[in-house]
């Protein structure tokens, strides 16, 4: 291995230890959030059970060493279903997240940028998706589109870009103002050059703290569609969708059927808000002097 290669992972595994020791609430939040991504990741290996295969048989079985977490109301393994679930959960989430925060950030660089009528679009337009709770907004977008995972990645991405817009263009702002940003200019760079060059770096920090603050937002809210059936449509396995519907009806003679999915949620979302916060802390120089 090359030289260079060893000596950035030891100082990346440096930089690790210290994040862990400085903020060891973040380095939980990392763990769990490491493990729920690779639980994803592996699902077909580490729970190899078809989720969606139904077994006459196996109804309602209580947690055992041939199914670590029960079945449900149609035999069907939960732990292979929470698994599973993890890849629609944690998917749904990451893509409606990446897709809100792209088309957020690039409308408050733009908007933030150029000012004027831009920046006066973007406010309104933002002002407008704001205005609804985003339940409420993301629940209206569904309905209309219609119940599908890609429609639901679409409703949280729009939830999510005006509040991602606000923050970079603050920073934006913020920036744009800056004597080198002038000179910039003054020496002939073009528009692009300075957003790509000397702007979108500052925007970096708040961006990487939203991301992940928001991923455990998104989860809830993919959760509370699918637990309405305007989410992931079944026979596929969501942890919304195990919550509701079945999990609730069967509450009082399988409870197994809700606690799991439950907690799996609760879990992401603790791990990505310990995760956000403490990057939070690490990332924003304003922080630190607090």
């Amino acid at each position: 291995m090359d030289n260079a290669v060893i000596r950035w992972l030891g100082d990346g595994l440096v930089r690790l230890v210290r994040f862990a020791r400085g903020k060891p609430l973040g380095a939980v939040g990392g763990v769990v959030v490491l493990t729920l991504v690779l639980v994803a990741l592996l699902a077909p290996v580490i729970a190899s059970a078809d989720p969606v295969a139904q077994d006459a048989d196996s109804i309602l079985l209580s947690p055992s060493a041939g199914h670590w977490m029960g079945t449900d109301n149609l035999g069907r393994d939960l732990w292979s279903r929470i698994a599973h679930g993890a890849r629609v959960s944690l998917g749904v989430g990451f893509l409606s997240i990446a897709l809100g925060s792209l088309v957020g950030g690039l409308a408050g660089l733009v908007g933030g940028y150029y000012g004027r009528w831009a920046d006066a679009v973007l406010q309104q337009v933002s002002d407008a998706l704001m205005s609804f709770p985003t339940l409420v907004l993301a629940l209206g977008i569904v309905a209309i589109l219609g119940a599908s995972a890609t429609n639901v990645v679409v409703a949280i991405a729009l939830v999510q870009a005006p509040r991602v817009a606000r923050v970079v263009r603050s920073q934006t702002l913020a920036v744009r103002s800056m004597e080198y940003v002038a000179a910039s200019r003054l020496i002939g760079a073009g528009s692009v050059h300075v957003m790509v060059r000397h702007v979108l770096p500052h925007c970096f920090a708040p961006f990487i703290v939203i991301f992940t603050s928001a991923l455990g937002f998104a989860i809830v809210l993919e959760a509370s569609l699918s637990f309405l059936g305007l989410g992931v449509p079944a026979p596929e396995p969501s942890w919304g969708g195990m919550l509701g519907g079945p999990g609730r009806d069967y509450f009082n003679v399988a409870p197994w059927m809700a606690i799991w999915p439950g907690l799996a949620i609760s879990l992401s979302v603790y791990g990505f808000n310990l995760l956000g916060d403490a990057l939070r802390d690490v990332l924003d120089p304003r922080e630190r002097l607090l």
